[in-house]
């Protein structure tokens, strides 16, 4: 039985029946299928954004000597520049080209805004503190008994290793882990968050019908880029982690194939040496690129060769 509750996508919407709501959905998307296959005559990869996560205050997460936020500068500057050299007529729109902070909504809303067709968000994976308690000592206790002296400290594993790429959810804000925790915690930063972000969290019916419509292609799309670059990383020997779907905010509202990669763990000392180094940041930028290319090949329209 659906929710009664109005949706904040709906609530200037009359709710139809059951039946009329499910006759609605097959019309739109008989609908969306057409418009997608008349758009697929005649597509091309023209602009991409590249996002280099956090940035300004937003920029907490570090390994031993440097820091996500200006790892995923360096390489997200280094991807623009080789999309541009080896992709004739992509053009390239940067989020940030500096340390500064910026909402998570203003990079996808940029995006949207400039009509791009890809969306690439840079990040650097990284353990989650985990507390544990030692015994430091011993004291005396009354008839000479000994009690332990417990310390409470804290660690995160730095061997985990290996690349990730994401992209959006819906339905799935029950599978919270670290990963999104981390990712979106950046929007609490931001002034007036709870406005900027409304809706986001809400789960029913309606929600997820208009949100499977609007994004079942992108998802598609979406996937199919983050595998291309999960199996890049592959080919040249990194960990794979896998693609996964989660609710982060960075991707909530795209409205354009959209991925989050995590290039490394910044917390595992040798990764984060590799994501330092010119060869390291090189491979992985050769390796997104080689993505966008299988992506770019994918999805445009080939021109029809007569032959005489």
């Amino acid at each position: 039985m659906l929710n009664q509750k109005r949706s904040k996508l709906m609530k200037n919407i009359p709710l139809p029946g059951l039946n009329k709501l499910f006759g609605l959905v097959f019309l739109a998307l008989s609908a969306f299928t057409s418009v997608n296959q008349s758009v697929a005559q005649d597509y091309k990869l023209k602009t991409i954004v590249v996002d280099a996560g956090h940035g300004g205050k937003d920029g907490a997460t570090h390994g031993e000597y440097s820091t996500e936020k200006a790892v995923a500068l360096q390489v997200a500057l280094k991807l623009g520049k080789a999309i541009e050299e080896k992709l004739p007529g992509v053009r390239v729109v940067y989020t940030r080209t500096e340390d500064v902070f910026v909402p998570l909504y203003e990079r996808i809303g940029l995006a949207n805004k400039v009509n791009a067709d890809l969306f690439i968000s840079i990040h650097c994976n990284d353990m989650p503190l985990r507390a544990s308690t030692v015994i430091t000592g011993y004291k005396k206790g009354k008839g000479g008994s000994r009690i332990p002296i417990r310390q409470t400290t804290y660690r995160k594993s730095t061997s985990t290793k290996g690349t990730e790429t994401f992209v959006s959810g819906s339905g799935r804000l029950s599978e919270q882990d670290e990963v999104i925790k981390r990712e979106n915690a950046a929007m609490l930063l931001e002034k007036d968050y709870e406005k900027n972000y409304e809706g986001l969290e809400d789960q029913n019916p309606e929600n997820d019908i208009i949100v499977s419509l609007m994004k079942k292609n992108n998802r598609v799309q979406s996937l199919k880029v983050a595998k291309f670059m999960q199996d890049e990383y592959i080919r040249v020997g990194r960990v794979n982690r896998g693609v996964q779907e989660k609710s982060l905010a960075v991707l909530a509202r795209a409205g354009m194939p959209a991925v989050l990669t995590e290039i490394g763990f910044i917390s595992n000392p040798e990764e984060e040496e590799y994501m330092n180094s010119a060869e390291g940041q090189d491979e992985i930028v050769t390796c997104l690129v080689n993505a966008i290319k299988s992506y770019q090949n994918s999805v445009e329209t080939k021109p029809i060769q007569v032959q005489n």
